[in-house]
């Protein structure tokens, strides 16, 4: 097929890299009224697209990139939809060759920040916008409302802001779209959020693990997940699970989960979340047992001499657990799961706050909150509070000590410390759940073991301390008498 020249400077907005998201994103644009130019490298992707959704808005097919751009109404908005790294940059060129000064590139793909932090200064010098936005719903929320996370210059939202808050997904009549502030901010917290996503499913499988421990069949760990989705877990991630629990493989008649291998994959924002909170010195102890439970699920060589040689019990709790206390018991699963999920979301905020500082990008954790109440992989229903809580104090140093994350999770804690220790005495893996418990605790205590790291980095490196007792910063000539001395 060849299309006709398109008329130039007509669109409001074109997408160019038609895959499933790109095609999705296109046709939101398009069913909301606007004028959309697409394009794909290879021409039968757009052929597609106008075969079998053509008729749903008005589409502005191209060829070529050069048709493409020409197609588009200035200030030009182009969205680019292709494979993160070498192929973004080549678009982006590619792009920017035909473009205009004032003209916008958008990246909606999961970029790395420091990446489009690059992008964004070096598109500058040439007058151009750029725009990295993360974009979570998949290819649902793409079609019909994603969560959209747009980073750049405060000019290039007043042109693009409205076309993507009205293809956003809505949470009590308003758009889950905001500014998120300058250059990479937008793709910094798509990372994040993708970073709580690894740990809040990391949660969830470890609490289906110690139900299937239990004796509990797959559909009927669906019924509790289901459950609990009606009151204070109730989120997407959690409706996922109870239907994916409760459906049957048609090839055999088994739970599905049953016959799915035990790898999971990742395509790398959560290694990334995890390398970037390491550099700014924020833990983010779920996300990175989340992230490294993936890593050891897919280390198949070490899992199987594992199992040749380390002793271990049979992880079954059936025995453990008496049958009229079984309801107690799960109780206390749904007690830590929350507990560790809000651990989870204070952790990915205080690194998102620390990045904010960091490159002065002024992001309001409230709203950014409000955002993901919808269209979003981890919209959940305390979502809401977090607002609150950064309404209330928009300077909180830690979301969990907010007066209403204090009183949830103080009274989860019996219930987590009773689930942890029945757990792991009977070799169940629970590594998001005892390191969620373990952050906790580290940061509600009054004293770390810290000050014997800190005198051990004296002793063999030099590494000074300072004392409880006086202003200053130390040495002891550990060698030489162990005389201490003052180094400032």
């Amino acid at each position: 097929m060849s299309f006709p020249t398109p008329t130039p400077a007509i669109a409001d907005i074109g997408v160019t890299g038609l895959g499933v998201m790109g095609a999705n994103l296109a046709r939101n644009l398009a069913r909301n009224g606007f004028k959309v130019a697409v394009h794909n490298r290879s021409i039968g992707r757009t052929e597609r697209l106008i075969a079998d959704h053509g008729t749903e808005g008005q589409f502005f097919p191209a060829e070529t990139i050069k048709d493409f751009v020409a197609s588009l109404s200035t200030p030009r908005v182009a969205i680019i939809m292709v494979q993160a790294g070498p192929a973004t940059d080549a678009v982006i060129e590619q792009l920017a060759a035909e473009m205009d000064e004032g003209d916008i590139i958008v990246d909606c793909g999961n970029s790395q920040y420091m990446d489009t932090r690059r992008r964004e200064a070096s598109l500058a010098e040439r007058g151009l916008h750029f725009v990295g936005a993360g974009v979570s719903g998949g290819e649902e929320g793409a079609l019909l409302g994603p969560a959209i996370m747009p980073g750049g210059t405060r000019a290039s939202y007043e042109r693009l802001g409205p076309m993507f808050e009205t293809i956003a997904a809505k949470a009590d009549g308003e758009p889950c779209c905001t500014y998120i502030g300058p250059d990479g901010a937008g793709h910094f917290v798509k990372m994040v959020h993708n970073g709580i996503e690894y740990a809040d499913m990391q949660l969830i499988a470890e609490a289906y693990q110690i139900m299937s421990a239990l004796g509990l069949s797959a559909p009927e760990i669906g019924e509790v997940f289901a459950e609990w989705n009606t009151g204070d877990l109730e989120s997407y991630l959690i409706d996922v699970t109870a239907e994916v629990l409760r459906h049957a493989d048609p090839k055999t008649g088994r739970p599905f989960v049953d016959v799915v291998l035990d790898r999971a994959s990742q395509k790398g924002t959560g290694a990334w979340t995890v390398q970037t909170a390491a550099g700014l010195g924020i833990p983010v102890t779920g996300i990175a047992e989340a992230t490294f439970a993936r890593s050891l699920s897919a280390s198949v060589a070490q899992r199987e001499a594992a199992q040749a040689a380390l002793p271990g019990h049979a992880a079954d709790l059936a025995g453990a657990v008496v049958p009229e206390d079984r309801a107690a018991f799960i109780e206390d699963v749904r007690l830590a799961l929350y507990a560790s999920k809000m651990v989870a979301y204070s952790q990915g905020f205080e690194l998102i706050r620390a990045a904010s500082d960091e490159y002065g990008w002024d992001v309001q954790l409230g709203a950014l909150a409000k955002i993901w109440r919808a269209g979003c992989i981890i919209r959940a229903r305390f979502l809401d509070r977090i607002t609150e809580a950064y309404t209330r104090d928009s300077a909180l140093p830690l979301l969990l000590a907010d007066e209403f994350f204090t009183r949830e999770i103080s009274a989860a804690v019996p219930a987590w410390r009773r689930l942890l220790t029945t757990a792991l005495a009977a070799g169940i893996p629970v590594p998001a759940f005892t390191s969620s418990l373990a952050y906790y605790d580290a940061v509600r205590a009054p004293r770390l073991s810290a000050n014997l790291i800190q005198a051990q980095r004296d002793f063999f490196g030099s590494h000074t301390y300072k004392r409880v007792d006086m202003e200053g910063t130390f040495h002891t000539l550990w060698s030489e008498g162990r005389a201490e001395e003052r180094w400032d």
